[in-house]
């Protein structure tokens, strides 16, 4: 017996937020991608982290970014 969207949502709402948050990944990644935008993707994040590696760019903690961001936008 197969069970329904219905039954499925509601033994997944029943979850730990934490599994919630893992199935989630795993629903979205098991939905068709189109192939040129995975490799822009992952063409954009070897770029950064290169850039990262090479010290071009500078890394921000979380407060002091969006202490910037904030100061830059409002």
């Amino acid at each position: 017996m197969s069970a329904t969207v219905e039954e499925l949502e509601t033994e997944v709402l029943a979850l730990p937020a934490a599994q919630r948050a893992h199935l989630v990944e795993k629903l979205i990644a098991s939905l068709d991608v189109e192939p040129d935008v995975e490799n822009a993707w992952a063409e954009e994040v070897e770029r950064r982290q290169g850039e990262i590696e090479s010290g071009t760019v500078m890394l921000l903690r979380g407060p002091a970014a969006l202490s910037r961001l904030r100061a830059e936008f409002t």
